[in-house]
């Protein structure tokens, strides 16, 4: 992934997905840079706030972390993920906004392809 143009690929015996549009942490909660591993994939996460612990009810599409999560690194009680967009926010990833908690967003149909793509354990690479 590449913060500065804030877009994501996947690259594959020689074949690239995407590049795909993101949506990227803020100055506050930058998306951590370096080298890391899908920790995790989860159909249709729930989100529990890191400030409140509050966990919001709605799960899937229209949920706040879209209806697929792909973990890549745990920071305290921080996990950043590459997630989908509900239609409500939709706007943050076609602008390819700096506006997340840390998360990358990206659009369902794209995080989908993604989720299909790739195991636990394959390289998250962000860069500058």
């Amino acid at each position: 992934m590449r913060l500065g143009k804030r877009d994501i690929r996947l690259e594959r015996g020689g074949k690239v997905y995407g590049p795909w549009p993101v949506a990227i942490g803020d100055a506050r909660t930058p998306t951590p840079t370096g080298t890391f591993q899908v920790t995790n994939k989860v159909v249709n996460p729930v989100y529990a706030s890191t400030r409140t612990g509050k966990v919001t009810g709605t799960v899937g599409p229209n949920g706040p972390l879209g209806d697929r999560w792909l973990g890549f690194k745990t920071a305290g009680p921080n996990q950043f993920g590459i997630h989908g967009t509900p239609s409500a926010w939709a706007w943050t990833v076609s602008s390819r906004a700096a506006v997340t908690n840390g998360c990358v967003r990206m659009f369902h149909e794209h995080v989908r392809k993604l989720f299909d793509l790739v195991d636990v354990g394959t390289p998250v690479v962000i860069t500058r």
